[in-house]
């Protein structure tokens, strides 16, 4: 804030950066009444800016800079903060209605109504990128109020009533980061700080037009320099906003290009012609010249209806294709003679009905220094003032990770906000996965997501943040991007389907099968590490046979085979929980339950017929020789053998990978792990690596 010692009230410091020139105004609100303690005004040396644009940023930072310390010196204080006003130059505006419920019904406080007017600007914002894209930043200059709703019923003022629900419907007006940046920098470089941004034709209205006028549909034309600038009231409220880039410079410059002369000198020449029948100039060939006032005139005047006709035009246009009732007109370019009346021509209104405002509309505006004359010049300056008490709208600046952002302060900016201003990349503020890994289990596709890395490291003005830490004014962020984890890894015997057994029962009791994984067709053991896109198949059933030779049974052709008690031969299929029984008039052989793949020899007595039988003596083993890999292998202590088998009588290492796959031949082919072998068999054992 900008502080005086010898004023009880806070002092506000307003800047109107025009075209022509600029307006510093000190002053602090009594009651209804604004305090104008001192006012300095200084034209640009050159046209540094032009349309509302600032071209030559030092050189506007050099005028500002100078009546800073001409009022901070004829007031004995110092000026750190200053309220700033954008011309309405390529402006947008948003118009929407929003809703903010309460948990129950409540007393209406000023806190609520800056609650969802902030939450207004928010949805704005959200509305502008879908309407107007993303490719050119802008920013919300302002924001007005159309009207206020408490339970859906319209109101003027909601402070102190009950409503369960509070809507409002107001107009966001934005501009481009361009002129936005162009006015920060120039007051920057004064040595100030904006304490609140607002827009002119916003400014103009809070003096033109005071809130017991705005029940009628009224105009208000701010016409400067470069733009004019245009506001639109009816029904208690401003309902639109609009701009035209055309204004007082276009007469200067005619004034210009008839008599001869620089725009400096023009300019000078549409001032004084405002009080003087005939001007004397110089012109560029250093000749005196002397020039009528209806000369001027008449040389002004295309230029003049031009500018009233595109006015009337903006201005129906802004008011739903219809004239408004009055105009009020404020700004030195509005000052030109016959304006007024022809814009009232223009709309078709009464001539009176169109005027000139400024000591009318200034009752309330005191000024410390006698001499100065309530002019309509002085509207907006004050306005801009008068700004800061009606809304706090602003930017700040923060940097993160050396690099400078400007925000729009909502008060409540985290660092999220500014990780978005910057355009830091969402995933890196949170923890990234690493690759992951996809592939299918009977026929199904699986995904195996990979490991979390770890979350971003935040500090804020150096102390540990997160992204929900709130962020003012300059605040320095750091932010170190998240990482990602390892990539997803997975082996055959981590799968919840190539840990469970097989439950089968023979002869009544339980009988536990390892599954077996095969690969893209080949087999794998359950140490083997899953690849991308691998296709795996856990087989859920066994064949009679393979049930038989897992138990080490010998199966004579005499014995019945029953599953699920229908009659069945060796090829039949036995799934979880299926059962299994042997018939023969009586035998003993050879049963394995196997938890750990260690198996254990179960005397097993099948009655049939009441008679007992042994088929299969404990001395019925066969010993067979096989090649596996170039080398004799001997199988001895069954009485047949399977291919898997080979994997008890030959050192092959299964506990880790040493390739994609194991590649199994039995005599020139692919094997098949559950067929019988032979003695003479040639086998083939060994890793393939790609």
């Amino acid at each position: 804030m900008t502080q005086k010692s010898k004023f009880t009230s806070q002092i506000v410091f307003g800047l109107d950066i025009g075209t022509r020139s600029i307006v510093g105004t000190i002053g602090y609100k009594a009651k209804d009444d604004f305090i104008v303690v001192a006012q300095k005004t200084m034209e640009h040396e050159t046209r540094a800016m032009m349309d509302g644009q600032i071209h030559d940023i030092q050189k506007v930072s050099e005028t500002i800079k100078t009546i800073k310390e001409e009022l901070e010196q004829s007031e004995q204080l110092e000026l750190r903060e200053v309220c700033i006003a954008a011309a309405g130059r390529v402006l947008k505006t948003i118009l929407l209605t929003i809703e903010y419920d309460f948990q129950g019904e409540k007393n209406i406080t000023e806190e609520d109504l800056n609650t969802v007017n902030s939450k207004g600007v928010e949805k704005a914002y959200e509305e502008f990128a879908k309407e107007y894209g993303s490719e050119e930043k802008f920013y919300c200059v302002g924001y007005s109020v159309v009207k206020y709703y408490l339970n859906h019923n319209p109101i003027n003022k909601p402070v102190g009533h009950k409503a369960k629900a509070i809507q409002v419907e107001l107009i966001a007006t934005f501009l481009p980061d361009d002129v936005v940046d162009g006015l920060y920098k120039a007051v920057e470089g004064a040595g100030l700080s904006v304490q609140n941004l607002t827009l002119e034709p916003i400014a103009a209205i809070q003096v033109a037009i005071p809130e017991m006028y705005r029940m009628l549909n009224i105009a208000l034309i701010d016409v400067g320099a470069g733009t004019s600038d245009i506001s639109i009231t009816k029904d208690g409220s401003i309902v639109a906003y609009g701009m035209l880039p055309y204004a007082g410079d276009k007469i200067t410059e005619e004034i210009a290009r008839y008599c001869l002369v620089d725009f400096q000198t023009a300019e000078k020449i549409k001032i004084s012609m405002m009080s003087e029948e005939e001007i004397q100039y110089i012109d560029i060939m250093c000749l005196p010249q002397i020039v009528k006032r209806e000369t001027i005139y008449q040389i002004i005047e295309p230029t003049v209806s031009t500018m009233a006709r595109e006015t009337a035009d903006k201005i129906k246009e802004l008011n739903g294709g219809k004239p408004v009732s009055a105009v009020f007109v404020v700004g030195g370019g509005g000052k030109i003679y016959g304006y007024t009346q022809k814009v009232a021509e223009e709309l078709g209104i009464q001539a009176e009905r169109a005027a000139l405002r400024g000591e009318e509309v200034m009752r309330n505006i005191q000024f410390l220094d006698s001499s100065i004359k309530k002019d309509s010049l002085l509207v907006t300056p004050i306005g801009i003032c008068l700004s800061f008490y009606e809304q706090s709208n602003n930017f700040i600046h923060v940097t993160l990770n050396g690099k400078r952002i400007k925000l729009y302060d909502n008060s409540k900016l985290a660092v999220v906000d500014a990780a978005i201003g910057a355009e830091f990349p969402n995933e890196g503020l949170f923890p990234k996965r690493g690759k992951e890994l996809n592939f299918s289990i009977n026929g199904k596709n699986r995904l195996q997501r990979g490991y979390a890395g770890e979350s971003a490291i935040i500090l804020v003005n150096g102390k540990t943040a997160d992204i929900h830490t709130p962020i003012h004014s300059n605040d320095v962020i750091s932010i170190v991007e998240s990482t990602a984890g390892e990539e997803a890894k997975l082996e055959i015997q981590q799968l919840p389907e190539f840990g469970d057994n097989l439950k089968v029962y023979v002869n009544d009791q339980l009988i536990l099968l390892p599954k077996f994984a095969m690969v893209n067709r080949e087999l794998q053991s359950g140490y083997y590490e899953i690849k991308e896109g691998d296709q795996i198949e856990i087989l859920n059933y066994y064949t009679l046979k393979q049930v038989a030779d897992f138990m080490d049974l010998v199966l004579e052709s005499h014995v019945s085979l029953y599953v699920n008690n229908k009659r069945a031969d060796l090829n039949e299929k036995v799934y979880e929980n299926f059962s299994i029984h042997l018939k023969e008039e009586s035998f003993e052989e050879k049963l394995v339950e196997d938890n750990s793949t260690q198996k254990e020899h179960v005397k097993v007595d099948i009655n049939l017929d009441s008679q007992e039988k042994e088929i299969v003596q404990a001395d019925g083993e066969t010993e067979i020789s096989v090649i596996v890999n170039h080398r004799p292998v001997f199988l001895t202590g069954k009485p047949y053998y399977i291919f898997v088998d080979i994997f008890d009588y030959y050192d092959f290492d299964l506990s880790k990978s040493q390739g994609k796959a194991i590649v199994t031949m039995l005599n020139g082919r692919s094997a098949e792990y559950m067929e019988t072998l032979k003695s003479g068999d040639q086998i083939d054992i060994y890793w393939k690596e790609s």
